[in-house]
């Protein structure tokens, strides 16, 4: 009679450990599987670029730190805009208007330090063509996105290479449980199940934090703030009959 395996890319483990790692699948004289986790990756050119944009304006007082920092932002969002940027590719990630703490004065002298009483601070993901990223970073930074730069590369089509790299990952589980079988002296039979499991993830959130009145002596816009999208991931689980 012959146990039962669960293995991965770098451990195998036999018995009473495989059915700890996974209650569902249990070990006894009519199991007779091979259960494999592999992982694989797929690669494709970039096609669409996440430009990742910011600022940083500081003034003596909140009022005047929001007037400035509204007039930033919206300098900003304008500028890419008038770039050619679709509102909704522009989302927001950050924002705050906040007291600058002592600490971060220290190196600055008596004048400087009474101008920096209080930050805003805000930024974005800005969503275009891959060829297209220094461009938006150019107009972002003429437009006085003082703290920019960082950029995430991705293809318009992220199932499809997915799918890939879970076809990838498939087809060395079942080389490796080809082998695996062939060290038991038993021949490998047909995949029985296969998993493309998501993990579980939080719901959205929004987190508001309590402002003063701005004075109506400041005849300023609310900061551009745009929603923010949610993104999820998965991997494979497979199993194979022996025979």
């Amino acid at each position: 009679m012959r146990t039962f395996i669960l293995a991965t890319l770098s451990i195998a483990a036999l018995g009473a450990s495989a059915a700890a790692q996974n209650p569902q699948l249990q070990i006894n004289k009519d199991n007779r599987t091979i259960s494999v986790t592999t992982d694989a990756t797929a690669s494709a050119p970039a096609e669409i670029a996440t430009v990742h944009i910011g600022f940083v304006v500081y003034a003596p007082d909140e009022q005047s730190a929001y007037a400035l920092g509204s007039e930033r932002s919206n300098a900003i969002a304008k500028a890419l805009t008038d770039a050619g940027v679709e509102k909704q590719d522009i989302q927001s990630e950050n924002q705050s208007v906040a007291p600058v703490q002592q600490y971060e004065n220290n190196n600055l002298s008596d004048k400087d330090k009474a101008l920096r009483h209080f930050q805003v601070s805000q930024s974005w993901g800005v969503k275009t063509a891959a060829d297209s990223a220094a461009k938006i970073l150019h107009v972002a930074v003429l437009a006085g996105a003082n703290q920019s730069g960082g950029i995430d590369w991705n293809v318009k089509d992220e199932d499809a290479l997915q799918a890939q790299a879970a076809t990838k990952a498939l087809a060395q589980g079942k080389a490796l449980a080809s082998t695996m079988a062939a060290g038991l002296g038993v021949k490998l039979g047909s995949l029985v199940y296969a998993s493309n499991q998501a993990p579980q993830q939080p719901g959205p959130f929004m987190r508001v934090s309590a402002m003063a009145p701005v004075s109506q002596k400041f005849a300023t816009e609310p900061l551009a703030i745009s929603p923010q999208k949610v993104q999820k991931s998965a991997t494979v689980y497979a199993v194979f009959a022996i025979e």
